[in-house]
């Protein structure tokens, strides 16, 4: 069972999570959010990646790949990239979705939601189960989009 505390700080973790995506691109102040939460080499998977990449894999007789970006530049990229495509244009904005859980002692489990900014409408969303190291910091970050929390 959860301590009071440790909710607290489970819901920390998530709102700074999330600010990180919402983040205006502050190229200074994304590097910083990014050493803050993940690990050096740390990394996040999508786990299930867009269509065109599944039908091309697939087309090729391939397994269908998980897309992996490991490192702060590289994240740093990703998290730009998401900025430019689904915030920057002014429509859409990321929130946490329901209460992040402690899945075990260094793995934590987070639902999000891409809503509208002009009516709060769910418009997408998906789960992070999240690996941290033992400083805190994320070591690996498995998304999942399309998956309700």
């Amino acid at each position: 069972m959860s301590t009071h505390h440790e909710d607290k700080e489970l819901a920390r973790f998530a709102e700074r999570y999330i600010a990180l995506w919402n983040e205006p691109p502050d190229p200074a102040l994304r590097r910083s959010l990014i050493d803050e939460l993940w690990a050096v080499d740390g990394a996040q998977v999508l786990v299930d990646p867009p269509e065109a990449i599944r039908n091309a894999a697939t087309d090729l007789a391939f397994p269908i790949p998980p897309l992996q970006v490991r490192g702060a530049e590289a994240l740093e990229r990703r998290v730009s990239r998401a900025y430019e495509m689904f915030v920057a244009p002014g429509e859409h904005v990321f929130e946490t979705h329901g209460p992040a859980t402690r899945l075990t002692t260094n793995l934590i489990g987070l639902g999000w939601a891409m809503v509208a900014r002009a009516d709060g409408a769910v418009v997408g969303g998906g789960y992070e189960v999240i690996a941290l190291d033992g400083e805190g910091r994320i070591r690996l970050d498995h998304q999942y989009i399309g998956i309700d929390a």
